[in-house]
């Protein structure tokens, strides 16, 4: 069902962002992200003398980051064919703070710690924050802890999830009414040795 219909308007900013997982032969998973921002009237180049055109991206930045089935970084790389700053590609070494992060578990507190403030770039951060749920969506055995007495990581964090909603009580009866003493997902287990947030 569509929005309700608007007031007259004019577009004035495109954004657009995208999120894609791949399952890689070697058993390890990609997960990319991009994002891709313009206007939609002419303006100012800050980098260039001149003009923006319409439609031309301010950003584009792709991100590329390699998981186990854990949810642990294996690795991680961005491009960025767009950007407004002469200085922003120097963003993307503080990405590798991020290797040895896990997705499941303090994923939003190791990018504030690796890449908060000007240690790197605002938008590659705003990938990463979503790229989580992606990653669910991707691998959603991931957030199955093994043990058939937990409940998936998924229940009890939205509406549609309610331990005393209907989803849970259709799809798995066996937690339905549990409540939140629950909800605390398993520690997951990071096969690669390295520090996980």
């Amino acid at each position: 069902m569509p929005l309700s219909a608007p007031v007259p308007r004019k577009t004035s900013h495109i954004r657009r962002v995208s999120y894609q997982g791949y399952e890689r032969e070697d058993g390890l998973w990609d997960m990319e992200a991009e994002l891709h921002d313009s206007k939609a009237h002419d303006m100012p180049s800050f980098r260039h003398q001149g003009v923006r055109l319409a439609g031309d991206p301010i950003h584009h930045m792709w991100l590329r980051v390699t998981i186990d089935r854990k949810l642990v970084v294996h690795a991680i790389e961005a491009a960025m064919d767009a950007h407004p700053l002469q200085d922003c590609p120097q963003a993307r070494p503080a990405l590798q703070g991020m290797v040895g992060a896990c997705m499941a578990r303090g994923w939003r507190q190791a990018i504030a710690q690796h890449m908060g403030g000007v240690a790197s770039c605002t938008h590659l951060r705003e990938l990463l924050f979503n790229m989580a749920t992606a990653a669910f969506q991707t691998l959603p055995a991931a957030f199955d802890g093994g043990d058939p007495d937990t409940p998936p990581r998924h229940l009890g964090q939205c509406t549609g999830w309610d331990f005393e909603g209907n989803g849970v009580k259709e799809y798995f009866p066996q937690f339905y009414g549990r409540g939140e003493a629950n909800t605390q997902p398993s520690t997951p287990h990071n096969p690669t040795g390295k520090k996980s947030f």
